[in-house]
């Protein structure tokens, strides 16, 4: 039997809620949980699946603020990895931890933790057997997380979970991301401009601008999930981060 994939999107903030099972009628669990809870409770209806895990890539609320109420509802456990722990709304929302490489399993699914900082400190990835790769904030379609979100480490923390970590994985796997829609890790290997920067494939831009009033370089800028623009900007100093485009201000006329 085939597992069920489904993926539920909060309009508000375009994050992405996944409901997985082995296969219809048995144990399923949800990868982030930021979708109202009918949502989720109308897929576990349909397939007539009993909610035992709640993953949490991290604590961020656009990805966990439904967490608490289905939790509660169903029985389900939190997980989410130790340094995110403290860093929840809600005390005690987590019950279970994971660190990197650790695993838990769902009925006929097997789920690997990987720790991929950077976004956040304690940011999980999960990877999950024939599903493909949980990725959270940190790789998405055509783009990547930001290092100035709350909680966040720093640029060289997001690059290894990048191009060390995830890239790793075969080119076949898909990425199911923490916002918008999937995609592989071959396709992101191929066309995510801040990746095949990262690789040196493409040179590193040099156009001079400014963030939140200070000089910059921009080394990548890129369209982002949401249909705006994420930047990879180089400080005087060498420090590099990757930031929102709209607290971007590019030269005039370009």
């Amino acid at each position: 039997m085939s597992p069920v994939l489904e993926r539920h999107e909060e309009a508000r903030w375009l994050s992405n809620t996944w409901v997985v099972a082995g296969e219809e009628g048995g144990p399923a669990l949800l990868v982030d949980a930021g979708v109202a809870p009918a949502v989720v409770r109308q897929t576990l209806a349909r397939h007539k699946l009993e909610l035992r895990w709640i993953l949490l890539t991290h604590h961020h609320f656009d990805h966990s603020c439904s967490a608490t109420e289905l939790a509660r509802e169903t029985g389900a456990q939190v997980v989410a990895h130790p340094r995110e722990v403290a860093l929840f709304r809600q005390d005690g929302l987590v019950q279970r931890v994971l660190a990197d490489s650790e695993r838990l399993d769902c009925g006929r699914l097997r789920v690997e933790a990987m720790h991929i900082p950077g976004h956040t400190a304690g940011q999980l990835a999960f990877r999950i057997e024939g599903v493909g790769v949980f990725t959270g904030d940190t790789l998405f379609k055509g783009s990547v997380g930001g290092t100035r979100a709350p909680g966040h480490t720093d640029f060289a923390d997001l690059r290894c979970s990048l191009m060390e970590r995830l890239l790793a994985l075969p080119d076949e796997t898909p990425v199911l991301p923490g916002h918008r829609l999937p995609t592989t890790i071959g396709e992101e290997r191929r066309s995510n401009p801040f990746l095949r920067v990262m690789a040196g494939v493409d040179p590193e831009g040099d156009e001079e601008a400014v963030f939140d009033g200070t000089p910059v370089r921009l080394v990548v800028w890129a369209r982002d999930y949401d249909g705006g623009h994420k930047a990879w900007i180089r400080y005087p100093d060498g420090t590099d981060h990757v930031v929102p485009g709209s607290r971007v201000r590019r030269q005039p006329g370009v």
